[in-house]
């Protein structure tokens, strides 16, 4: 599968998805105009790839400063996703990671976390850069 670089805009997230590396990443703000358009074809390529691993060890950055509610639940969708390839016998890492100092991501990241039972869900610090 062909990895997937999307550059980070003013209201879209930087998503870098290397699929043979088992390295995926989302980072900024994400609160583009149309979700659907903007996320669809990443996630339905992420869906796939996921599924289709057997014992393999993937990792996901998140390191977002806002999203809106419309991202929360693409959020919400990977986060399922990742949950379920785990499930499936893979070795799943997720790193939320947020600035020290903003209380709200680091809180939003908890929560996130606390519904996955299979996947290591870690919260991790930051400085700014």
């Amino acid at each position: 599968m062909e990895n997937i670089v999307i550059e980070a805009t003013e209201r879209a997230p930087e998503l870098r998805f290397d699929f043979a590396a088992q390295r995926f990443s989302m980072k900024g703000e994400s609160y583009p105009e149309d979700v659907s358009a903007f996320f669809g074809a990443p996630i339905e390529s992420l869906q796939s790839h996921l599924r289709a691993q057997e014992g393999a060890a993937i990792t996901f950055d998140f390191e977002l400063v806002y999203f809106n509610s419309s991202s929360a639940k693409v959020l919400m969708r990977i986060f399922d996703m990742l949950e379920e390839a785990a499930s499936n016998g893979n070795t799943v890492v997720i790193n939320w990671r947020h600035l020290a100092d903003d209380d709200n991501m680091a809180e939003l990241g908890e929560e996130f976390g606390e519904d996955l039972e299979e996947a290591e869900f870690n919260l991790v610090e930051v400085e700014e850069a």
